[in-house]
C-alpha cells in the first residue's frame, strides 16, 4: 500500500507536469476554442461550454491510461 505523503508527493509533481505542458502547449493547440463549444455573450454575461475540448481532453486521458494499463 502506497503510503499518504508519497501519493501526495507524487500527485503534486504530476499538477506541476500538467500545469507546464497545458502553459507551453497553450500557444500551439488553442484548445479552449476549438469549433463545437458554445459561446454565449449578452451584455455583461458570458456562458463558455466548452463540449468538445472536454471530449478531446477525455479521449486522450483514455488513451494515456489504456497504454498505461497494457504496460503492467
Amino acid at each position: 500500500m502506497i503510503s499518504i505523503p508519497k501519493l501526495l508527493i507524487t500527485l503534486g509533481a504530476v499538477l506541476i507536469i500538467a500545469g507546464l505542458i497545458w502553459q507551453v502547449g497553450g500557444r500551439f493547440v488553442n484548445l479552449g476554442k476549438l469549433p463545437g463549444d458554445i459561446l454565449f455573450t449578452r451584455g455583461n454575461t458570458t456562458v463558455y461550454f466548452p463540449i468538445v475540448t472536454s471530449i478531446v481532453i477525455s479521449i486522450v486521458l483514455s488513451l494515456i491510461f489504456y497504454f498505461i494499463g497494457r504496460m503492467r
